[in-house]
């Protein structure tokens, strides 16, 4: 009852696997005090052990885990032709539902959970959130950008990091290792760097500006183009013409 203490933590490399969505992690991250530019609170990652791509989602509230998880699993799972094997997660509420578990039971994926007060036991998830966190943070005060940009700097943060090498990942980067192609990098663009969009001629008259001034905030994942913002109208701009 005087002398217990915690057991210290191997130290070394621990068990990778040997395929992608044999183990996927996954955390939550929130509440940010200062919402989005779209009012989110949270940030929900899920990162695949055997390639080390992110994936992150953003919430209003913590009760939309279980949708966002849902969305994920049909994602990679038809892009990549293999079954989600484990779930590894915190003891949060969010993961330990009823409705949850069951979905996890019926689709024969094993839940693994920490144990109390043990974040070391999740620590891919919470490594890559601090590390995506701390990128975020530096690009927003490197900027000059107020905090309901965050959200924007962190999908541009987890971008990068997929197309950058990490030393559990010989030889390649996340992207590569999950999607067998090779990644280029000659269209990254600085992030908040000045970005002018052009404007088509539909939608423009004879003596008009031919583009419009924005600031860049990404890549779009639906269309081959960038995703520009203009501060002054308040309004997310897709373009190739950039």
């Amino acid at each position: 009852m005087g002398k217990q203490h915690r057991e210290s933590f191997p130290s070394g490399k621990s068990i990778r696997e040997k395929a992608s969505l044999e183990i996927v992690h996954s955390d939550l991250c929130g509440l940010v005090q200062t919402p989005s530019l779209t009012g989110s609170h949270y940030i929900l990652t899920f990162i695949d052990d055997f390639t080390r791509k992110t994936w992150v989602y953003f919430l209003k509230n913590k009760s939309e885990v279980f949708e966002k998880f849902c969305n994920f699993k049909a994602l990679v799972e038809n892009q990549s032709g293999q079954h989600i094997k484990v779930l590894r997660t915190d003891r949060g509420g969010e993961y330990i539902s009823k409705e949850f578990l069951c979905f996890c039971r019926e689709n024969g994926i094993h839940k693994q959970f920490t144990t109390r007060y043990t974040l070391q036991q999740n620590g891919v998830a919470k490594r890559k959130n601090r590390t995506i966190m701390d990128m975020a943070k530096s690009m927003l005060k490197a900027k000059h950008l107020p905090n309901d940009y965050w959200a924007k700097a962190v999908h541009y943060a987890v971008y990068i990091l997929n197309r950058c090498p990490t030393k559990v990942v010989m030889n390649r980067v996340p992207e590569e290792a999950w999607s067998g192609r090779k990644q280029g990098v000659t269209h990254m663009k600085v992030f908040r760097c000045v970005a002018y969009a052009h404007i088509p001629d539909q939608l423009r008259k004879k003596l008009d500006n031919k583009g419009e001034k924005c600031i860049s905030i990404g890549y779009s994942e639906e269309s081959k183009a960038y995703k520009s913002y203009n501060p002054s109208t308040k309004k997310l701009i897709v373009s190739r013409d950039v």
